[in-house]
């Protein structure tokens, strides 16, 4: 396991609770946030008196239904409060909601929990320009351990994310970039734990609940607290039942990002990056084939790690599946994140050449589809779904968690790369083998683009997937939307030594 996994030395935060990792586990994959809340819901549902749900969230809408009618995400908390489950929150407080963020939709969220006799906090311990990006779920059933669970991935409680895979989008829509229309198609992976992992992703949420900490050092929002008597104190968790038994035979390791900041946390004072240390380890013994799906693919100092392995790698292809445009309208948002996809691009171009696939998905329509998902697959055998992108915010600045899986058999991480693929390609055969993959993810794409090229005329070819070419920046868009990128979208998070010398 030590090959591929982080030892407790490699993670080098000897203040947390979490083991290094957990074996007899199961996972499986939810794609897309239809499948995701599907799950979610019943497993609530079924949860009575004395029962714990615990959950954490970037943004949560209270309004945003998890089924049909009557399902939506507050009266779903609320009605499990209300029988006696202790059901307790920590969503980001956010930014105000004119920087298009959410800070009104948590308020509210954690408003009607606390209401409905649930504890839900608004939590801004996070650096400046920083927000907490965890996005789980964790169910517990004192004397009913068969049932605990717990749902870890890039899916948040909130507008635009109840896509399914023939991504017309979610009727609750969110407001991204006009592109994408007004009911933007939305692509996202979160996965079902089951096992003794599930005590690991607990523990990751007492951690933060237990901080004594102030929720906020903002004096504006601690004199909001104590005007509108806001709940700024977490009360005591009932505690902690034993990890679950085994229930499967799959390894999994959490990783998580915690910044640098004044004061620390507790749990990890000089902070955590051991997602960037469990990628970086596990790319560097990539041999034949990584996919990638993720959010951003941004960042040099990020991307570095995959460069390196295609260049000492030379049989070694990289699969990237990316949004065609930004989530951000505007010059401020939209130029800074082309600025930094384009810089690591072009690092990867020039390491892989054309071992470097990379494509942009669209639904039926000709829409784009919103790639939200964070997921990597190296050699089929170690592959990570969570909160994290492949961006220097996530790997240094903002709080992440992600669960990286460990199958030696390759069977858990070819299943999740060819069910990811199954749903790109419109096929429902594709190949295992990796370089057979990649010719038909090229030539897929290839038909895609030549059937746009020509007007649409005939018959739209079978799959989703475009060549996605990043478009060229002009010499001084490049410095002026680099600052901004810099300072603004891709922040680093790393104490000065770990700056100075490049590492994480």
């Amino acid at each position: 396991m030590s090959d591929w996994f982080l030892t407790e030395e490699e993670r080098d935060n000897p203040h947390t609770r979490l083991r290094p990792w957990s074996d007899g586990n199961a996972v499986r994959p939810l794609v897309d946030g239809r499948d995701y809340y599907a799950e979610l819901l019943p497993a609530i549902e079924r949860m009575v008196r004395g029962d714990v749900l615990m959950f954490t969230d970037w943004r949560g809408d209270p309004d945003e239904r998890l089924g049909d009618g009557g399902t939506e995400i507050s009266r779903v908390l609320c009605e499990a409060a209300g029988r006696g489950v202790v059901v307790k929150g920590l969503v980001w407080r956010s930014h105000w909601d004119g920087l298009q963020f959410s800070e009104e939709e948590n308020q509210h969220l954690g408003d009607e929990i606390e209401a409905a006799g649930g504890e839900c906090l608004r939590d801004m311990r996070v650096r400046a320009g920083g927000s907490h990006h965890q996005k789980f779920v964790v169910l517990r059933h004192p004397g009913r351990p068969e049932l605990d669970v717990a749902y870890v991935g890039g899916i948040d409680l909130c507008h635009g994310r109840g896509d399914d895979s023939g991504h017309a989008g979610d009727p609750q829509a969110v407001a991204i970039a006009p592109v994408y229309g007004d009911r933007a198609p939305w692509h996202d992976v979160q996965l079902e734990l089951k096992g003794p992992v599930v005590g690991e992703v607990e523990r990751t949420f007492r951690e933060r609940w237990e901080d004594p900490a102030p929720l906020s050092r903002n004096p504006f929002f601690r004199l909001h607290d104590k005007l509108y008597n806001e709940d700024t104190h977490a009360d005591p968790l009932p505690p902690q039942l034993p990890d679950p038994a085994p229930a499967g035979d799959l390894s999994v390791q959490l990783l998580r990002t915690y910044p640098h900041r004044h004061g620390g946390y507790p749990f990890a004072p000089g902070g955590e990056f051991s997602v960037a240390r469990g990628y970086r380890k596990a790319v560097a013994k990539a041999r034949r084939l990584i996919y990638l799906e993720d959010q951003y693919l941004w960042s040099p100092q990020v991307a570095g790690c995959f460069a390196d392995a295609l260049r000492d790698q030379p049989d070694l292809h990289l699969v990237a599946v990316v949004p065609r445009y930004p989530d951000q309208p505007g010059l401020l948002g939209r130029l800074p994140q082309l600025y930094g996809r384009d810089r690591a691009l072009a690092m990867l171009r020039e390491a892989g050449g054309d071992r470097l696939h990379v494509f942009s998905p669209e639904n039926a329509e000709g829409t784009p589809i919103y790639v939200h998902a964070k997921v990597c697959v190296v050699d089929d055998t170690w592959a990570t779904v969570g909160s994290d992108n492949v961006s220097l915010r996530s790997w240094t600045h903002d709080s992440e968690l992600t669960c990286a899986v460990l199958d030696p058999s390759g069977e858990y991480g070819r299943e999740l790369r060819l069910r990811l693929a199954r749903e790109h390609l419109e096929l429902d055969d594709v190949p295992a083998d990796p370089p057979a993959a990649v010719k038909v993810f090229e030539e897929s794409a290839r038909a895609l683009q030549e059937w746009h090229d020509d007007g649409r005329s005939g018959p739209r070819p079978r799959g989703r997937l475009r060549p996605y070419h990043a478009p060229r920046l002009s010499w001084w868009t490049s410095q002026w939307s680099g600052l901004v990128y810099r300072v603004v979208h891709d922040p680093d998070g790393r104490p000065r030594r770990l700056r100075r010398a490049g590492a994480f």
